[in-house]
């Protein structure tokens, strides 16, 4: 993390990163729990994360719009309009507003879509291909490790003062996001102009990531693991209701015990890319899925920290090997298009799992659907571990390297065609 901290351009963004971050990570749980407080309901519980996730249907749509401008200033203004969605939050007061979380929820889900495809175009541009992977990591690092504070703190928050405060917070944080970016200083690649045929322009990046065999499979791994991933956004609370006996706020407890091992695996991720390539470090977070998924067929207080640590660990992994994916083989060009139909290829069929999720919950027992999610990642994990070929390691660097030279690969093995699973 040193080399990367060095560079005064990064450390103005990671500072403004920072702040957001905070305010993401006590929202979100947060926003769940206030619709399960004044519902009662899992169902509509978990229902609060599918509609942050549902606008991915749009996501083409705003990776055209995030390659049409210039990125800083793009993620500057959809900072300030962060903060602003967030205030209808203050008119909340029983279950018959409920509607409203949903509606902020829905336009969260959209500027999310657009401050991620922003920032992983804005990191392509300030950062050298062989510090991509230490730069997703140092990120990932400390939005895992707010999850040791972060929920509870969420929950908290909501439990003393109510939904205001966390509006509240949560608008401080993305004003402090954009006052810090705005004060860096980077010369970018000129954007994208406007084309007459607009539609083939919105497609081109899903074009490309259909067209690069190795974001192909990074990207239908990573989607079939989320798909997997969303049932348990709603057996969560049931795990913790029926199983565990304890009330639904204590799911912030379990993902604070989350983030413990998302810092170690955040700590750990650019280091496991480093030597297993893109999709071999990918196939590696999935696999890990599997055994802590499991353990949560057997609802018991200590194996349920250790499952959570266990997809903590996991999940920087994944997330640190797909945007560092993304960006190593994309054109700085099309990176906002390619990141936006990435997130929309993971996240829409995950859209659909937590609302089939929040459905089957009431009707199906929860530990079956765990033990069915375990054998799942198998086969997911054993997908990704075969193309690991298509994405090999990058060089060591021996001693510091001049920015300008160009990315060299030395590929662990003769190179060969896109394996079938």
């Amino acid at each position: 993390m040193r080399a990367i901290l060095r560079r005064p351009d990064f450390r103005l963004l990671f500072g403004g990163l920072v702040a957001s971050m905070v305010a993401e990570s006590i929202l979100l749980l947060a926003l769940a729990i206030w619709v399960k407080d004044l519902t009662g309901s899992d169902g509509m519980a978990g229902a609060t994360v599918f509609a942050i996730v549902a606008p991915m249907a749009l996501a083409p749509l705003v990776g055209w719009m995030v390659d049409r401008y210039p990125r800083r200033p793009f993620f500057i203004g959809v900072n300030l309009c962060t903060a602003f969605l967030l205030t209808p939050l203050y008119a909340v007061q029983d279950r018959g507003d409920v509607w409203i979380i949903y509606g902020v929820g829905a336009l969260y889900g959209l500027s999310y879509i657009a401050l991620s495809a922003t920032l992983i175009g804005l990191i392509k541009e300030i950062v050298p291909g062989d510090l991509l992977a230490e730069a997703n990591a140092t990120l990932q690092t400390v939005k895992q490790g707010l999850r040791l504070v972060g929920p509870l703190a969420g929950a908290a928050l909501y439990a003393g003062f109510g939904g205001w405060a966390l509006a509240t917070l949560g608008a401080l944080g993305f004003l402090a996001a954009a006052a810090a970016v705005s004060r860096m200083r980077v010369r970018e690649s000129a954007p994208s102009p406007a084309q007459p045929r607009w539609l083939a322009e919105i497609g081109a990046g899903g074009r490309h990531m259909l067209g690069d065999p190795a974001l192909r499979r990074g990207v239908v791994g990573t989607s079939l693991t989320m798909l997997v991933l969303g049932f348990s956004e709603s057996l969560i609370f049931a795990y913790v209701d029926r199983g565990l006996g304890h009330p639904p706020a204590f799911v912030g407890v379990l993902l604070t015990v989350q983030g413990v091992g998302g810092l170690l695996g955040g700590l750990s991720s650019a280091t496991i890319v480093g030597r297993l390539g893109e999709v071999g470090a990918l196939a590696t977070g999935v696999g890990i899925f599997a055994p802590a998924v499991l353990a949560l067929v057997h609802p018991n207080l200590w194996l349920g920290f250790v499952a959570m640590v266990m997809a903590g660990f996991a999940l920087p992994i994944v997330i640190v090997s797909l945007n560092t994916l993304t960006q190593r083989r994309t054109p700085v060009l099309l990176v906002g298009r390619v990141a936006a139909a990435s997130e929309a290829v993971v996240s829409g069929p995950q859209s659909l799992s937590i609302g089939l999720g929040a459905v089957l919950v009431g009707a199906v027992d929860y530990r079956l659907l765990f033990a069915l999610m375990a054998a799942a990642m198998l086969a997911v994990a054993r997908y990704l571990w075969l193309g690991r070929r298509l994405s090999p390691p990058l060089a060591p660097r021996p001693a510091p390297l001049d920015d300008a030279l160009p990315e060299v690969r030395i590929p662990t093995a003769t190179p060969t065609p896109e394996p079938t699973a």
